[in-house]
């Protein structure tokens, strides 16, 4: 049996159960930007939905059937992956659901960090409750992340909290905090916020590892070689357009009350075969507005 917090590491520990019908909930992180899918346009594949692929071979493999719904929509606060997104995936009976959200919170000066801690756990609660069980996610490391990076004391204490949490419910902890290879900027999108689509597929085999599985890619956590080191002069011009294309419509956005998941439905609200089109596919024909998670 593993222990309590089962976080990633680089050995699998044994597989504690398959299973059957698996919910993702959280934000844009988990809604799969800025991982685009080569079919649709505009449409993202994403961690959860890479996982949910694992998962799938796992129980076919099984002979058992396998599901997988994603809730998550962009830009969306703790409170709501808390409340109207953990109310809908509890009613779709999941036995594993991932929950992953306070990022959006936390890039807020005022974020109360043990408010949203403590909003968390009740979340965890109530889906351990059903028998269901829980996979979060530490944020990664912003040390190095112009102007986010401001934000690493607040992470940090909330980082703890998810620990803590985990121990207290028996519930997996992806560590992304400690995933070396996400340090590397070519991780990530031109944003600066999301993952590419080499980022998403090393973040589900963490997963995949987290839940006790071994993955096929035994290099996942390998870093990538070296960059070119970018001159001073580059960096600044780089960091300027990043500010002036990301940073500027994000507080406008503050500024307006408005969101980068207005207008936006889950991507994939029902569970279905892993292979099988969502019913709701109002995601597919959207592009995403820079500068929410």
């Amino acid at each position: 049996m593993i222990e309590s917090s089962r976080g990633s590491s680089d050995v699998a520990a044994e597989p504690s159960r398959l299973w059957h019908r698996y919910v993702a909930i959280g934000d844009s992180f988990t809604e799969g930007m800025s991982d685009a899918d080569p079919v649709r346009a505009g449409a993202y594949i994403g961690w959860a939905d890479r996982l949910a692929a694992h998962l799938g071979q796992q129980a076919a493999q099984a002979g058992e059937q396998f599901g997988y719904a994603n809730l998550a929509i962009r830009g969306r606060l703790l409170a709501d992956i808390v409340g109207p997104q953990t109310d809908a995936a509890l009613a779709l009976e999941p036995d594993l659901v991932s929950i992953v959200g306070g990022g959006n919170d936390i890039l807020r000066a005022r974020a109360d960090i043990d408010a949203l801690a403590a909003q968390l756990e009740d979340a965890v609660a109530r889906i351990r409750a059903t028998g269901a069980d829980v996979l979060m996610a530490t944020p990664t490391d912003p040390k190095d992340a112009p102007l986010v990076k401001v934000t690493r004391g607040r992470v940090a204490t909330y980082i703890a909290h998810i620990w803590s949490i985990a121990h207290r419910h028996g519930a997996y902890v992806l560590d992304q905090w400690g995933m070396t290879a996400l340090q590397d900027w070519r991780m990530w999108a031109e944003d600066r916020i999301h993952m590419t689509s080499e980022g998403h597929r090393r973040v589900a085999a963490a997963a995949f590892q987290t839940l006790g599985f071994t993955p096929d890619d035994v290099e996942w956590s390998t870093p990538l070689p070296p960059a070119a080191p970018i001159g001073r002069r580059d960096a600044v011009v780089a960091n300027a357009r990043w500010a002036r294309q990301y940073v500027g419509p994000w507080v406008q956005r503050r500024l307006r009350g408005t969101s980068s998941g207005d207008g936006i439905t889950a991507k994939r609200p029902q569970v279905l075969p892993i292979d099988a089109e969502p019913a709701a596919t109002d995601n597919w024909g959207h592009h995403p507005l820079a500068g929410d998670c």
